[in-house]
């Protein structure tokens, strides 16, 4: 009988030579914060992101500022010149242009700072203390608009990469921006979607919608808002808002590959990708385990170069998963 079974699995193996194991999440960050003196506020880990052109990917350990890795990962080195502190507690606090290389960190108790070169320079923030924000990467690329964290929803501006800040109003619960004058946002007691034209003067309901994610993202001029259920686009500018393609477990992203018809968002579910802009999706990878797909807490990444999702969360290590 063991003879019968030991020559079945033999003929087993050479008809399919590349039975491999399933896929599962792996700790990329405890070779880095075990280093630590004493553990960060909130740590391990606390924010991560992926340059969608280069892959790199950029780490936030908590209270120990930034950390860079070429090689998916493995290793990592610090970059921030002291000019990042604090953690990440929203998974859009770290703005990447979707272009590459530029990057904007809005980080809670510790200082902010923009990068422009991939890690390599840094410009610290006037202002910190922001929950997130957004970047007019496609414009002047120095627009920032951003909400104070437990500041009663206050949107604050900057025209020049944070080097200056005017604060705006309270009130607010996300924001986004098209272009260096005309944000989007939506507001902490009010349903639905405002939009500026005048950088935050004056604000006008453009939609009924209240989105979950609390950033826009905006990708080749067109702007996409995960809603919980699906996503909504702008191809005004923000001015109208309409429904794209089938319905997906969607609160986070889009994190797109190679062009606007390939791209992954997150939801409880998981990751969730779709290779035809959205009329189709399908599982791609689940959510780490003790992730969730709260405003509070989680981060989420995706290299498409090298098919990697990454995940971090306060109190977590950060984790990668490779299909």
């Amino acid at each position: 009988m063991k003879l019968k079974l030991s020559r079945a699995l033999t003929a087993l193996a050479l008809v399919t030579p590349f039975l491999t194991a399933a896929a599962e999440w792996v700790n990329i960050s405890e070779a880095v914060t075990t280093a630590f003196p004493k553990p960060g506020t909130y740590g391990p880990a606390a924010g991560i992101a992926v340059d969608r052109v280069s892959g790199d990917v950029f780490m936030v350990a908590a209270d120990y500022g930034i950390w860079k890795s070429s090689d998916h990962g493995k290793t990592f080195a610090r970059v921030d010149e002291k000019t990042i502190g604090g953690r990440c507690e929203t998974g859009w606090a770290l703005q990447l242009d979707p272009a590459g290389k530029r990057m904007f960190c809005f980080m809670i108790y510790g200082s902010s700072a923009y990068t422009a070169d991939g890690g390599k320079t840094w410009a610290k923030s006037k202002v910190s203390h922001l929950d997130f924000g957004g970047v007019d990467w496609a414009d002047t690329g120095k627009r920032l608009l951003g909400l104070r964290h437990e500041a009663g929803g206050m949107l604050t501006t900057s025209d020049d990469g944070g080097a200056t800040w005017k604060d705006l109003e309270k009130g607010f619960s996300g924001c986004g921006v098209f272009d260096s004058k005309t944000f989007v946002a939506t507001k902490a007691k009010e349903k639905g979607i405002f939009r500026s034209t005048d950088t935050g003067a004056t604000w006008t309901q453009v939609s009924a919608n209240t989105p979950a994610a609390a950033v826009p993202v905006v990708f080749g001029g067109t702007g996409y808002w995960a809603t919980g259920k699906g996503l909504i686009v702008s191809t005004d500018k923000g001015a109208t808002w309409s429904a794209l393609g089938a319905p997906a477990d969607a609160s986070f992203g889009p994190y797109f590959g190679k062009d606007e018809k390939h791209f992954v968002v997150v939801g409880r579910s998981g990751f969730q990708e779709t290779k035809d802009g959205g009329k189709t999706w399908q599982l791609a990878a689940p959510l780490p385990a003790g992730f969730s797909a709260g405003r509070v807490g989680p981060n989420y990444a995706w290299d498409p170069n090298a098919d990697i999702f990454y995940a971090s969360t306060m109190s977590k290590p950060a984790f990668k998963y490779q299909r």
